[in-house]
């Protein structure tokens, strides 16, 4: 059992094979540990969240190990619908967004809203509930069409069109819009870089003056004791049935852990790192490097920091916000984990700062490229370096 995650497995079942002209599938399955037994032993089949995407890869046409990035792991999930049953179950998510825009009619009654991203048609239902003269829905998903149909039989196809396409190519019916919502966040805040999109949506439709549902974000670091995991998920490969292994060791370095981080494995205070207003920033500000840095309240040995976040839905009369980190309730955007390459004898009062840089990936702009220069000083000695990582 690990002490600070609920462990997450991901498997790749291939299907049986197809013909030479058919491209080859593989459907990725979850496997939870340290879940609620009905979790597994249920009719519920879990599937990943955001990051849950299946693409058909042609092949022969792989890329290496090293050069894969999530669009050759994944294609269209939100046309599949495992991926909203859990976002809809996440209540953290799903109610903060419905107390929003249902307790502030005040802001949304006869106004024109637009929804990024619309998916199932939820926020846009809520904010026909909430009183607007009309919304508009948004995503390029075939998921659309059963939000059509979800629509009209809540009653609502006078009051919410759905329009199938890309924000940055479609065309609405209106000019502008009063009031642009979307839940667009991604692990560790701005994996997919819809974020992007929805500014795309503000520039193009929002008038001046106009609300953006949730307005605000911000991200933040502490770190964690996670030896016994991070032993059984790295130092695994250095002797597998006797066999060394390490190549892959590498690989599992790179790429940050999307989990669960119980609050009794964080040894720090939690800082932010990066703000961000949704009002005025730009794509080319979402590509950062920003400074960090906690001080230990315990002695342990560090192995990890941890990255999560807050969005804020500011204009609301009493302001609300969902908040993502080890303390809080559980979402399905869970926190993010980078594996230290050694660990840290760390004691109460000692410091771990440094700089965080992240950018889009060249192949890939969905993925992120994240590099973290450590500088750790403390009782047991001073150290620096840096690590690079991939989220994918």
């Amino acid at each position: 059992t690990n002490p600070a995650t609920k462990s997450t497995l991901f498997f790749k079942l291939p299907l049986p094979a197809p013909s030479a002209s058919c491209f080859v599938p593989c459907v990725l399955y979850k496997i939870y540990s340290a879940q609620p037994t009905s979790s597994i032993m249920s009719d519920e089949v879990p599937v990943p969240a955001d990051a849950s995407k299946v693409e058909e890869v042609a092949a022969g046409d792989k890329p290496s190990a090293e050069e894969m990035t999530s669009k050759d792991y994944y294609f269209d999930s939100y046309s599949h619908f495992g991926i909203h049953e859990e976002m809809l179950k996440d209540e953290v998510r799903t109610k903060t967004y419905r107390n929003a825009i249902v307790n502030n009619k005040h802001l949304f009654r006869g106004k024109t809203v637009l929804d990024v991203g619309c998916g199932t048609g939820i926020l846009s239902m809520f904010a026909a509930q909430a009183g607007a003269a009309h919304v508009y829905g948004v995503d390029c998903s075939s998921i659309i069409d059963k939000a059509k149909e979800i629509v009209a039989l809540n009653g609502f196809a006078d009051k919410i069109t759905l329009v199938k396409g890309k924000v940055e190519e479609v065309t609405l019916p209106v000019d502008k819009v009063d009031i642009i919502i979307s839940e667009w966040m991604g692990y560790f805040l701005l994996y997919e870089s819809m974020l992007d999109t929805v500014l795309v949506a503000r520039d193009k439709w929002l008038v001046e003056g106009g609300l953006l549902f949730p307005d605000k974000a911000t991200m933040y670091m502490c770190a964690i004791e996670d030896g016994e995991y991070k032993e059984e998920k790295i130092a695994f490969w250095d002797n597998v049935y006797g066999f060394d292994m390490s190549p892959i060791k590498k690989l599992a370095m790179l790429e940050p852990l999307v989990d669960t981080v119980e609050e009794e494995a964080v040894l720090t205070d939690s800082k932010s790192f990066f703000d961000i207003d949704i009002n005025t920033v730009t794509k080319e500000q979402l590509a950062f490097t920003s400074p960090f840095s906690v001080t230990f309240t315990k002695n342990d040995f560090c192995h990890a920091v941890v990255s999560y976040f807050d969005v804020d839905f500011s204009p609301s009369h009493k302001p609300m916000k969902i908040s993502t980190g080890p303390a809080d309730r559980y979402t399905h955007w869970k926190q993010t984990v980078f594996y230290l390459v050694e660990p840290l004898a760390a004691s109460a009062g000692d410091t771990l700062s440094g700089v965080l840089k992240c950018f889009p990936n060249d192949k890939n702009p969905r993925d992120l490229d994240i590099t973290i220069d450590f500088s750790f000083t403390g009782a047991s000695g001073n150290q620096e370096w840096s690590q690079t990582y991939r989220l994918r």
